[in-house]
Formats: structure tokens, sequence, C-alpha cells
């Protein structure tokens, strides 16, 4: 249930509304948009009376959300959420590019593409220190010292650094690393999605390769009722019939996800097909339906990567795609 407050409502009105729904048992999130203020309220709103709160003359409506996921739902939160990362804006009219390697490599690696990528218009580094993998024989990152390596990159190009976690034993080594990913395979780790949600980091949420666009939002309720609103959603393609992919790139996605939720949605269009030269159009296609950004793996040798170099795209390839987005940015009513 959400309550719509009038224009200009009288505060302390409103704070002995607060209190008595509080004191029904519920809990009850502000939230003041621009042209709107309302309070959500999460419980058992059964034993609320509609007609009762309307009465009330700071009240303008009272609506039931039907959803299950209340703080992702744009029902309570009508204006987009934008989230600030050292002053770098993820949401709203801003689009923002996070780029990098699949995996750390090495400091030379890491610290080359951080400054070649940065030159062409990312905003972000991302880099896997941790890297889930099919395969237990496959490369699975330099751990803990991926993430120095990725915080020397940072130092030396100001760029801030995104990287996935597997597990709720390493958020210690997350102390320092500016965008927290959920990869696609732990979308559904309950405990750590609530354990980040003790956090004040923003979270990259990937769509699991099998899941259901109610269930990411379900995930992302996780860490938001645990505390943590700074949830950035990722479209990272999905499991289906066809193999002619890696996955297939659920572009619908985008603006359904946007209609329901005030949550930044981005894109990574390099798992999603697998492919590298499917990248742009892949990416253009993201930018034109309203994304909110893209996460692009990019390697200055992709031939000889330790991970998924078959997606990865080069820094030329990039910084031809960056140059190429712009006006299909600037269309959605964006700013790259």
């Amino acid at each position: 249930m959400v309550i719509i407050l009038k224009e200009h409502a009288n505060k302390g009105e409103v704070e002995k509304l607060l209190h008595d729904i509080q004191d029904l048992g519920l809990n009850t999130h502000m939230i003041e948009g621009e042209q709107s203020s309302i309070i959500g309220l999460i419980g058992d709103t059964t034993k609320i009376n509609a007609d009762d709160i309307s009465a009330n003359d700071v009240v303008e409506a009272v609506r039931r959300v039907q959803e299950p996921y209340k703080l992702a739902n744009r029902k309570f939160h009508q204006d987009d959420t934008v989230i600030d990362v050292e002053g770098t804006k993820i949401g709203g009219t801003n689009f923002q590019i996070i780029a990098g390697p699949c995996s750390v490599e090495s400091r030379e690696q890491i610290t080359e593409i951080a400054k070649d990528v940065k030159k062409s218009g990312a905003r972000f580094l991302r880099g896997g220190a941790f890297k889930p993998r099919t395969s237990p024989y496959a490369f699975q990152g330099l751990h803990d010292d991926g993430i120095k390596l990725l915080l020397e990159a940072k130092k030396e190009t100001g760029l801030p650094i995104v990287t996935e976690i597997m597990s709720i034993a390493h958020i210690d080594l997350f102390a320092d690393v500016d965008v927290i990913q959920v990869g696609a395979r732990n979308m559904q780790n309950f405990e750590l999605l609530k354990e980040l949600g003790h956090s004040d980091k923003p979270i990259l949420l990937k769509r699991g390769l099998a899941n259901t666009l109610e269930e990411l939002l379900m995930s992302a309720e996780y860490i938001m009722a645990s505390g943590n609103e700074n949830v950035i959603l990722c479209e990272r393609g999905i499991r289906t019939f066809e193999t002619a992919t890696r996955n297939t790139l659920d572009i619908s996605a985008i603006p359904m996800l946007k209609s329901v939720s005030h949550l930044p949605v981005i894109v990574d269009p390099s798992h999603a097909c697998g492919i590298a030269w499917m990248v742009e159009p892949m990416a253009k296609a993201a930018a034109a339906v309203g994304a909110d950004g893209l996460i692009v793996e990019v390697h200055n040798n992709p031939a000889k990567a330790l991970c998924d170099g078959k997606q990865s795209i080069t820094p030329e390839a990039f910084d031809k795609l960056v140059k190429d987005l712009r006006p299909l940015v600037e269309l959605s009513g964006k700013t790259l």
C-alpha cells in the first residue's frame, strides 16, 4: 500500500499519520519526490482501512500495491533513483559505461586497459578478482591480489572500480571497492543479498540465467529491505533454446523494468551474446530502448585473455563504440 500526500502537507500531521500507522505494527518508508511525497507501507496492510487513511487532511490518495516487491516498485518511488558514486551518477538522465577486462590478470594489463577505456569515455573500471567458472580447472581470478591491482589502477586513473563478490566470507576484502557486483549465479543467494543490504555501497545486481524479471526485483528487494537502497539492475542475457549465442539478450526487459521499477537498469552485451562483434549492435539496441548504461568487457589482447576473450572487444573497438553510441543516447534523452 502507498499513501500519496498532498502538496505542502503539514509536517506535524504527516508525522502523526506515520506514528499511527507504525502503532499498527507496520513499517513506513517515506519518499519525497520532485512532484509528490509518498508513504510506503510494508507489512500486513489488511488491517489498514483505506477509507480511514483517505479521510486524513494530508492524504491525496491511497493505493494498494499488488506486486510482492515494494521498495523496488515505482509505485513506492515515482522518480528515477540516481546513484552517486564519487560524483559520477547512474540513473535518471545519465548514461554511464563500465568497462574493463573479464578478469584481472596483471598490474600492467589492468592499468593499461583502465587508461584506454577512460580515454574513450568509460566512467567506471570493471575487472573480475573472483571469477565463477563452469569448470573447476579454469582460471578463477587472482582473488584478493586482484582487488589490490584494481585499486592500483583506480589510483592511477581515478576510475571507480566494479568487481564481483561470490561469498559472504569475502566481504571484508571489498571494503574499498566502489560498486559490488552480484553475478547471475548468485542472484538468489539470499543470505549474501541480505548481508549486502547492510552495506552502504552500490550493488550491481545481475539477472540470473533463467530468472524472471519479478524474481530479479525480489532479489533487489532483499538488499533494499536490509537497508541498502543503492541497487543497479543488470540485464545480461538469459538462457533459451537458442545456441547461436552464449545467451539471449532480453531487450524487452529494459523498458519493462524501467516501467515497474525506479532503479537504474544497465545492460551487459558481452555476456549476453558471448561474441565480440555482437557487442556493438546489442549495446546500441540497449541505448535505443532507454538503458541507463552498459557494462562492457574490453581486453588489450582478447586472443590471449585468461577468461572470456571471445566476447571481449579491443580498446580501439571500444573507442568506436562510445563515439557511435552518443547520438543514440541523446535521442533517448540521456547524456553520455
